[in-house]
């Protein structure tokens, strides 16, 4: 018998809902960190209401800090006025069976009405791409690490003393791969039978690194595969017994992880980068050029949406494989901005954000910075050859939440991009994550102060 496919039409859902084969049907969207937030339908009860009429869920829900606790100074939700519901939308293109999930399927939501939820972000700079044309098409790259601990052992012991699961630096290398592949061709299979399309895992720089790269496509699918990968590769792991973290930089002295994206558009079904005019080493189109140069210009402004956590400044250190200058090279991994490809392979590779992001903010930030590039014809620098890490003289990503912060809530430009609202919204939210950083007293601060002053 033929495997239903992972994709998933109404008419295809009711006929697994009738014999049994799927009776939960999860409907999501994404919070401000990029985390699934929903219900669990019973799939008849989905097809018959939810998915025409949408569903509800608290509108505190985009307020809340890490711990799930509503943060004050809000104008979207707050408690005077009352934290109400918004309105969910089933983007019923992207319903699919969860392999790993048992008799379950799943899709992505719209928050509607509502210009500060992710996907509506990412959406109106996708509009904007349509209107002259373009189909963005664009890659993430997660890279994490891997614990013999589960997440519950894991918080036991305060996260601290775990145990990565390779004892050795593994980038690439296939034996302490083969040792990790217990979990990750679990991840694998499930994500392809998912509707997930992989090209490949392998070790990184880290003990217990990995990498999982999923295939190259239209942005919003990308983005939403985003979410649900992630999604897939900590619930496999707690199926494991395991744990993974996407923290940035999760120990001193180890690589961090980054998210590397990869982002090109296309018109009239051909890569509008793809052209005869010689960059440096590179060959490519005007709409190249400028795009590269607007998305480099404007990293600074939005560098909230590409390293969005007090932890993700940690991971800019010089030779550490994270970028710290804002350059672009032909295939240099030292580089912000790495071209990569040729003719319609020809894309552009940031390798700024980290394994932190929320994929809706950091594609949105991407395509607006470009489009403004092309809009106004920004010319990108001078191609850089050698190491980025030794150009002082190069500018430096923001070092760190603060002053990123600052950057973006004093920006005209981020404000004409999301809005003068949607950007104060987004502004209170990283100065909370601030705010909650300064209170707090590290072990670090215990380690050199408790004894020694």
């Amino acid at each position: 018998m033929k495997p239903a496919p992972a994709h998933l039409t109404p008419v295809e859902l009711k006929r697994l809902a009738k014999s049994g084969e799927v009776d939960t049907v999860i409907a999501a969207f994404t919070d401000h960190y990029g985390r699934l937030m929903g219900k669990r339908f019973d799939a008849e009860f989905f097809l018959d209401h939810v998915a025409s009429a949408g569903t509800h869920a608290c509108n505190y829900l985009l307020t809340t800090d890490a711990e799930m606790d509503p943060v004050p100074g809000y104008q979207f939700a707050n408690w005077e006025l009352g934290y109400g519901d918004f309105h969910l939308i089933p983007d019923m293109t992207t319903l699919r069976r969860l392999s790993w999930q048992e008799r379950t399927a799943f899709v992505h939501c719209d928050v509607d009405h509502v210009g500060i939820a992710p996907r509506a972000i990412l959406k109106r700079q996708l509009a904007r791409a349509a209107a002259l044309g373009y189909q963005p098409m664009a890659a993430s790259e997660l890279e994490y690490y891997i614990f013999r601990d589960s997440y519950r052992d894991a918080a036991k012991k305060d996260y601290r003393g775990l145990e990565p699961l390779g004892w050795y630096l593994e980038d690439y290398n296939i034996l302490q791969g083969t040792r990790e592949e217990f979990y990750t061709a679990a991840v694998r299979r499930h994500l392809k039978a998912s509707g997930i399309s992989v090209e490949n895992s392998k070790g990184e720089w880290g003990l217990g690194q990995h990498e999982i790269n999923v295939r190259y496509g239209p942005i919003l699918a990308m983005a939403d595969d985003h979410a649900l990968y992630k999604q897939c590769l900590k619930e496999v792991a707690e199926q494991s017994g395991v744990s993974v973290t996407f923290m940035a930089k999760q120990a001193a002295g180890q690589a961090g992880s980054g998210c590397h994206v990869h982002l090109s558009l296309r018109k009239g079904g051909k890569n509008a980068f793809a052209g005869n005019k010689k960059f440096g080493p590179v060959h490519g189109t005007d709409v190249f050029r400028w795009f590269l140069g607007g998305w480099l210009a404007h990293v600074p402004e939005f560098m909230v949406f590409y390293a969005p956590t007090i932890n993700s400044y940690k991971r800019f250190e010089d030779l550490s494989w994270a970028p710290t200058r804002l350059a672009w090279s032909h295939d240099n991994r030292t580089a912000g901005f790495r071209v990569v490809g040729h003719g319609e392979s020809l894309r552009i590779e940031c390798r700024i954000p980290g394994a932190d992001i929320n994929p809706y903010l950091t594609f949105a930030a991407a395509l607006a910075s470009g489009l403004d590039g092309i809009a106004n014809k920004i010319e990108p620098p001078p191609v850089f050859e050698g190491d980025v890490y030794a150009a002082r003289q190069l500018p430096r990503v923001p070092y760190s939440l603060a002053e990123a912060v600052e950057r973006f809530e004093s920006s005209e430009f981020v404000k004409q991009t999301l809005g003068a609202d949607v950007a104060a919204h987004y502004a209170h939210f990283y100065r909370s994550e601030q705010r909650a950083f300064d209170r707090a007293v590290t072990d670090w601060e215990r380690r050199r102060y408790f004894e020694k002053i």
